[in-house]
């Protein structure tokens, strides 16, 4: 068993944010998505290590979730954890996957809910089960509620409002506020937060799906409204795709984004790309396995009934080369 005073040690340094400099960074497969990321699926967790599964909206190939993988992973490699990571866009396919989880008598269970309401049930059932439930990333409104010892991520409004001050502390006037996952209530969230700190805030509905039309329709709200100054993608994905949509469009907006990944790095240093919003989602993989053994293994919980806080950070000119080396090995 991993003793229990080198567990509190590990929590303590992961909470205050510091466990990425301690790892060396996951090189996991991050191609499948709706797989079991372990070589050894989920069994019932009488009797020897805990395992977690974790499930999540993400789809397959997205650079944001692949992140979030990678600190599940490492979370149960430097903790004797085993971790089965399973993800699907919709709704419905992710409940299942849930029920599944369940079923295996799994020893924790990790999700996200982007749609609070088609995962309640399957959420409750694990809670009935006894089965410890946290929720990340999204749907913190929900997690308490639903049964979840506690919830990591960030207050999305929050962090709407932190971007939404930063485009105007710019001199920005009028934002696209671009959402790309349709019943996402994280995305209102973001959009909601933009327009309460910012003012004059338009959103778009594009589908993150289909990257060439989201192109095209962000360049069409900027070639009908030449004042807008300013895009707030909520995707690193979408971001890229807001930058040639502004090119193509010969508009002055300036695009700036939730998330990292790779191009959005690029973008912050050559200035094509104002800031991101970090929401350290390593940490959202992370940290949950760490509270998990912790709650199995001593009884601890986390949060006192408040959500466990990943971000808002930001990433500029000021910091990219910091955090780059971070985002190039997946763990930012």
């Amino acid at each position: 068993m991993f003793p229990l005073k080198k567990l509190a040690g590990v929590a303590a340094i992961a909470a205050a944010g510091l466990v990425l400099a301690a790892c060396s960074g996951p090189t996991a497969d991050n191609s499948k998505s709706s797989s079991p990321s372990s070589a050894t699926a989920a069994a019932p967790n009488a009797g020897g290590p805990l395992k977690v599964a974790v499930v999540t909206h993400g789809s397959a190939g997205d650079a944001f979730w692949n992140v979030v993988k990678n600190g599940a992973e490492q979370a149960g490699k430097d903790l004797n954890v085993g971790v089965d990571y399973f993800a699907d866009g919709d709704p419905g396919n992710q409940a299942r996957l849930i029920d599944n989880a369940v079923a295996q008598k799994v020893g924790g269970l990790v999700v996200s809910m982007a749609n609070p309401q088609a995962l309640q049930t399957s959420i409750q059932n694990a809670v009935k089960a006894g089965i410890p439930v946290i929720t990340i990333n999204s749907g913190e409104d929900f997690s308490a509620q639903f049964g979840a010892i506690a919830h990591v991520g960030q207050s999305e409004g929050l962090a709407g409002q932190g971007a939404g001050q930063r485009l105007k502390a710019a001199g920005k006037t009028k934002l696209l506020c671009v959402i790309h996952e349709a019943g996402n209530i994280g995305q209102n969230q973001r959009c909601d937060g933009a327009k309460q700190a910012f003012g004059d805030v338009t959103t778009l509905q594009v589908d993150i799906s289909n990257p060439t039309d989201a192109q095209a329709r962000i360049r069409g709200a900027l070639q009908s409204d030449p004042s807008i100054d300013a895009v707030l993608a909520l995707n690193s994905q979408v971001a890229a795709r807001a930058v040639a949509a502004a090119k193509e469009a010969s508009s002055k907006a300036q695009v700036a984004t939730f998330d990292l990944n790779a191009d959005v790095v690029a973008a912050i240093k050559d200035g094509s790309i104002l800031f991101a919003v970090d929401q350290q989602q390593y940490e959202q993989g992370y940290l949950p396995i760490v509270f998990l053994k912790l709650y199995k293994e001593n009884g601890n919980t986390i949060g006192g009934g408040k959500p466990v806080q990943t971000g808002p950070g930001f990433v500029d000119k000021t910091n990219i080369d910091t955090i780059a080396p971070y985002a190039q090995r997946g763990t930012r």
